[in-house]
């Protein structure tokens, strides 16, 4: 991976640079930051501008037989470590090696659900297991193929257990000889305070807004839409390009939030006995589907949070902030109508049932108790006045 080759992040880029230029080099970093915006591409970069013989002040030489092997994933001082989900046949990143190759070459900009469909487990939550830890000492107890470093960059270092973080605590504190470890985190509060303590922390920012448009348009979207997705994206490539896409699966959590908040209405709202019965019965419907095993934890976690956002974006229409304002057109269809019911009575509240919903869902909880309990305070909330 070049540094030219990642989109935005120059000042990171400048950054890495100067310090391996100026022999600063520390022996772990934490590259942090939201999805979607060059976290992993950055540190692939990093890697292979360091073990470069022939890089120059701004780049990777990329012709020499050390960025060819780093090019395609395959040099031997390059070790990853990435969620899995063990099996029988397979416990360790080893194991999984071809379809993480296969997704950072081709798809370039991922997150965990891409990688949960690449593995082809979508109902599945991941981890970085306790055997882990030992393939990582393993790998980097061998002596280095080249003159430079070996380079151990783990993705998602807050899912590994708890064994394991407490092992790789251990190798922070006591690294190999020339040995850098790169960890690539969207959530680097969940880390072992101890291992953020040992580390050197690279806050990779969102993305601006013109640079994920322009990059928008090089893949051929229109000018006016590329602009409109890229505000909508809040900083990231990968949200842009999601919404670019116009997957089902984004369809699909508007339909369902839709569903949501149009049946809590009529429960809580409406007088009609009838009306208020059969929409009782498809909220029950509704959080029997959304709790069903094949739409996954990863998925309901997604929604969850699209939901979140789409609240935002209501109360902050009701309030008459249109340019604070992100949604894509048919989000802002169902928001004329929708938006003067959430207000500052009944925001907050809204709010928090289902970031406590989605922490529930994290922690393994009941789906089918947690997404009819989430139907009946939305009945509660969506009928409270304004204050």
């Amino acid at each position: 991976m070049l540094f030219k080759d990642i989109i935005g992040q120059e000042e990171v880029k400048r950054q890495l640079r100067a310090s391996v230029r100026e022999g600063r080099i520390p022996h772990a970093q934490l590259f942090s930051g939201i999805s979607g915006i060059g976290k992993l591409q950055l540190a692939l970069a990093y890697a292979q501008y360091l073990n470069c013989p022939h890089r120059t002040e701004e780049d990777s030489c990329g012709t020499c037989p050390t960025c060819l092997q780093f090019e395609k994933l395959q040099h031997p001082d390059l070790h990853f470590a990435f969620p899995i989900v063990k099996t029988d046949a397979a416990d360790t990143c080893n194991d999984f090696l071809e379809p993480w190759r296969e997704i950072v070459l081709n798809k370039h900009y991922f997150d965990l659900d891409d990688w949960h469909k690449a593995l082809g487990v979508e109902t599945k939550q991941s981890m970085i297991y306790e055997k882990e830890s030992g393939e990582i000492l393993r790998k980097l107890s061998l002596k280095p193929f080249g003159d430079g470093y070996k380079v151990m960059i783990i993705w998602q270092p807050e899912k590994m257990n708890a064994t394991s973080a407490n092992k790789l605590l251990k190798l922070l504190e006591e690294p190999p000889v020339q040995t850098v470890f790169l960890l690539v985190s969207e959530h680097p509060e969940q880390l072992l305070s101890t291992i953020q303590s040992r580390v050197q922390t690279i806050r990779v920012p969102r993305l601006e807004t013109e640079v994920i448009a322009q990059a928008l348009m090089q893949k051929g979207i229109d000018p006016a839409k590329a602009a409109d997705i890229a505000r909508i994206a809040n900083g990231s490539y990968l949200a842009a390009r999601k919404k670019a896409d116009e997957s089902e699966e984004n369809k699909q959590e508007l339909h369902d939030f839709i569903a949501l908040f149009r049946d809590a209405f009529t429960v809580g709202v409406l007088r009609d006995p009838v009306k208020k019965y059969e929409s009782l019965k498809r909220l029950r419907q509704w959080s029997l589907d959304m709790a069903d095993a094949k739409v996954g934890r990863e998925r309901q976690k997604h929604f969850l949070q699209y939901a979140q956002q789409q609240v935002r974006e209501n109360y902050i229409r009701n309030i008459g902030q249109p340019d604070l304002n992100y949604q894509m057109e048919e989000e802002r269809e169902f928001s004329v109508k929708f938006a003067p019911f959430i207000h500052n009575g009944n925001v907050e509240a809204i709010m928090n049932q289902l970031d406590l919903a989605e922490r529930q869902i994290e922690q393994n909880g009941n789906a089918k108790i947690i997404f009819f309990d989430l139907c009946l305070q939305m009945i509660v909330l969506i009928k409270k006045p304004k204050i």
